[in-house]
C-alpha cells in the first residue's frame, strides 16, 4: 500500500499519513486503496456515535499491526473522509 511517511521530531518516530474514505453500513469490510496514500475503507457499523470510526481504526490496526492506540483521525471526525496518521513502533 503506498502512504506518505514522515518522522516525527520527538523520539525519532516512524508515522504515515493515510487518507480515508468510509463507506458505513457496507456489507463487507474491506481495505482497498484507490490512490497514492488513499484508501477506502468499507465498514459495517453505521455512522452514528463514533462507531464507524471506532471500526476503522480496528480494521487499520490488524492491517498495519500496530496497536489501536498509535493510530489516531486527525481531520474528518464527522466526515467520510479522514486524515489519519499511524504511528509505526
Amino acid at each position: 500500500m503506498a502512504h506518505r511517511r514522515i518522522k516525527s521530531n520527538e523520539n525519532n518516530e516512524d508515522k504515515i499519513l493515510i487518507n480515508v474514505i468510509v463507506k458505513p453500513n457496507s456489507r463487507q469490510e474491506t481495505i482497498e486503496e484507490i490512490g497514492p496514500n488513499t484508501v477506502r475503507v468499507k465498514v459495517k457499523e453505521p455512522p452514528e456515535k463514533g462507531k464507524a470510526n471506532k471500526r476503522v481504526i480496528e480494521l487499520l490496526s490488524k492491517r498495519f499491526n500496530v496497536p489501536i492506540s498509535n493510530i489516531s483521525i486527525l481531520r474528518g471526525h464527522q466526515s467520510r473522509n479522514k486524515l489519519i496518521c499511524i504511528e509505526l513502533k
